[in-house]
């Protein structure tokens, strides 16, 4: 039978939040080293623990099974907010699926999964429930709103990390996953990051190519991700709160989201930052809501992004069906330039090259992220990551205000906080649509 999450969830407000996730350092230190300290360098047996078991944590799940098949790897306990979410994820990754864009087809995990009913957590707790397990590897892949507080846990807890992009949402939540990047790096912890372009091929090479000067010095930038998008969000059957529909709906709901420029333009914007190895300096941007109904996200976006230098990279992202689609990034050069996409890559100039097709790189990254463990060398895309989240995230706070806004304000001053203050299965105040000249800058 399934659990409603009214009896299975109390209220956590957000300070309880915060406080339940540095408990977990506490909690941790109080097992044995053998339980919780960093997985030693070796071919031993790797747990790994998903917080998150929707369509992409359920995806990852199957790529981290298979990263290293001559070595033991197990999935060892599961947590969500909605046991009837895990229990589909958990059934999925027993009797198979078919392949989409970022999963391939699989018959069964079934000798890999090792997740007794005791160790399958849910509710808003449940990510500390999990982490006060044997895990070694935790995947984080709830609604990016979360993903700052689990991450910080997950790294106090000791713990090896693969956290879907984005990585927050807001200014705070960037500021906690800097914070636990820098302490990961201290532990000697692996975080590896859902910008999977940055394992893909194609992009390693061109990028390295860009570096070492193929296309002389870079002078202007673009990216894009114009595509059909969701624009319906579901009705709230009757009787269900707020807080639970929109976590089981969280697409179009700012707080969760971020927004799609966050949410999905941002593998886009981490080209960039990665091809320019900066993060911009400031953010103008503009857009609004034409067709899209329900939430209050909006479906298109134009920014100008200007980095160190002068350097302008213009960013355009688009959910309307019926419209052209383009999915890519151009890097403009002194003497050339690069042409990317998720199958493709070329440089046109005096240092011509065309790349060849890439293996899975939804794949590659675990592939990654495993040898780096194994082989005991830390491999940390935290900051990263939270630099190109917080890329994008400027470029939402500006369109949806009309103001410029600073990256070193926005990082260092705003006060912009998404999370509810108290996570309970409630009514919350009506969405509002955000309007240039009237929405406020925090």
């Amino acid at each position: 039978m399934i659990t409603s999450p009214r009896s299975i969830s109390r209220p956590v407000s957000r300070r309880a939040f915060l406080r339940q996730s540095g408990a977990v350092v506490a909690s941790a230190a109080a097992l044995s080293s053998a339980a919780t300290g960093v997985f030693a360098a070796g071919a031993g047996r790797l747990r790994v623990g998903l917080i998150g078991c929707g369509g992409r944590g359920t995806g990852a799940v199957t790529q981290v099974l298979r990263a290293s098949p001559d070595q033991p790897i197990v999935l060892w306990a599961m947590a969500d907010l909605f046991r009837d979410r895990l229990e589909a994820s958990y059934q999925m990754l027993a009797g198979g699926a078919e392949g989409r864009y970022d999963r391939d087809s699989f018959r069964t995990f079934a000798p890999q999964l090792e997740v007794p009913p005791e160790r399958r957590f849910v509710g808003f707790d449940a990510f500390r429930q999990l982490l006060e397990t044997e895990v070694d590897l935790v995947i984080l892949a709830t609604p990016p709103g979360f993903r700052p507080r689990h991450f910080e846990a997950a790294v106090r807890a000791g713990k090896h990390v693969f956290m879907e992009k984005p990585v927050a949402v807001d200014p705070a939540g960037v500021r906690i996953v800097i914070q636990a990047a820098r302490e990961a790096r201290q532990k000697g912890l692996s975080v590896a990051a859902g910008t999977q372009r940055r394992h893909q091929k194609h992009y390693v090479e061109i990028i390295q190519r860009i570096h070492d000067g193929a296309i002389g010095e870079i002078v202007s930038a673009a990216c894009y991700w114009n595509s059909a998008g969701k624009l319906y969000a579901e009705p709230k059957p009757p009787g269900m709160s707020d807080m639970e529909w929109q976590c089981r709906t969280w697409y179009p709901h700012c707080w969760l989201s971020g927004d799609h420029i966050v949410e999905q333009h941002v593998h886009n914007i981490d080209v960039i930052n990665w091809a320019l190895r900066a993060h911009p300096v400031s953010a103008a941007g503009q857009g609004g809501r034409q067709v899209r109904q329900g939430g209050d996200i909006w479906d298109h976006f134009a920014i100008e992004y200007e980095y160190p230098g002068g350097i302008r990279a213009a960013s355009y992202c688009r959910q309307i069906p019926g419209c052209s689609d383009r999915v890519s990034e151009r890097i403009v050069g002194t003497r050339g330039l690069a042409q990317l996409d998720g199958s493709s890559g070329f440089i046109q100039g005096p240092q011509a090259f065309r790349s060849a097709r890439s293996p899975n790189p939804y794949l590659q990254e675990h592939i990654d992220l495993i040898r780096s463990i194994r082989q005991g060398e830390a491999l940390n895309e935290g900051l990263a990551v939270a630099e190109s989240s917080l890329t994008a995230i400027i470029g939402r706070m500006s369109a949806y205000t009309g103001q410029n806004v600073g990256w070193d304000w926005a990082l260092n001053e705003s006060r912009l906080d998404l999370m509810p203050a108290r996570l309970e299965f409630k009514d919350l105040p009506p969405l509002v649509i955000p309007t240039p000249g009237r929405t406020p800058l925090a």
